[in-house]
């Protein structure tokens, strides 16, 4: 893949999980290629520096960014979402799901049940909620682009002990993404896309391996320039894996 996306100039770009990791130097990139980016996070410190950011890259721009401090477990705020970008922008050109959960790293029978549906709210419901608010005003863009942040976790070959939660919620997850794809291929111009990051030096990498040396690990700010190719108008590939330690888009295996 090429790393660097052409100019989005114009374009509405919803980035969840955008106040650090991944979701920020996403925004950042996309941001540096022209569009205007929803930032969506919990923390309203963390995207008001983001907001910093952005308004850096873009010196003389007004108002390159609009911040959303919100929850995405608070599934009514994301309907309200949709209702808010309705009427200002009256579409939505990108969405770039990235939040998500580690969740527990243990057996499954030691899970607690509260604990299994938080993280399938933020790693499955929210995204469905994403897809049913959002999906009209994706089909408004005339080039609208759907990317997933998922995991090689969610694969049969990476299944480990321990990572139910979050490898089973990433699994489903896949089988949402890949299902939007299906439904919108020929009837709209939406592409939707997963993304596997690979190992990078991330808050959540660091939870889930705390003796791992982050300085061996990739950066999402590498990452950032091939998930802003995908959301590019010019992309146009759906319902397949781009999976970044390889450098390659992937297509799921079709049926026995």
């Amino acid at each position: 893949m090429s790393p660097s996306p052409q100019t989005s100039n114009g374009r509405v770009a919803l980035v969840t999980g955008a106040s650090r990791g991944i979701g920020r130097a996403v925004a950042l990139a996309l941001a540096a290629s022209g569009a205007h980016v929803v930032a969506m996070a919990r923390t309203q410190g963390a995207l008001e520096e983001l907001d910093d950011a952005i308004r850096a890259l873009r010196p003389g721009s007004e108002n390159p960014a609009t911040l959303v401090p919100c929850d995405l477990r608070d599934h009514a705020a994301i309907d309200r979402l949709g209702e808010a970008l309705y009427r200002r922008w009256g579409r939505l050109d990108v969405l770039v799901a990235n939040a998500g959960a580690l969740g527990p790293l243990s057996p499954l029978h030691h899970v607690d049940p509260e604990q299994w549906d938080e993280v399938f709210s933020l790693n499955v419901t929210a995204n469905w909620r994403l897809i049913r608010a959002l999906d009209p005003l994706l089909r408004r863009s005339p080039a609208g682009r759907a990317v997933f942040v998922t995991s090689a976790a969610a694969s049969r070959a990476e299944l480990r002990a321990y990572w139910g939660p979050y490898a089973v919620s990433k699994a489903a997850l896949d089988a949402l993404a890949r299902t939007y794809a299906a439904e919108t291929v020929n009837t709209s111009p939406i592409r939707v896309m997963l993304v596997n990051p690979g190992p990078l030096r991330t808050r959540m990498r660091a939870s889930a391996m705390p003796g791992e040396d982050p300085a061996s690990l990739r950066t999402p700010e590498e990452l950032a320039p091939r998930i802003a190719l995908l959301c590019s108008p010019d992309w146009g590939e759906t319902g397949k894996l781009y999976d970044f330690p390889s450098d390659k888009v992937m297509s799921f295996a079709p049926p026995a």
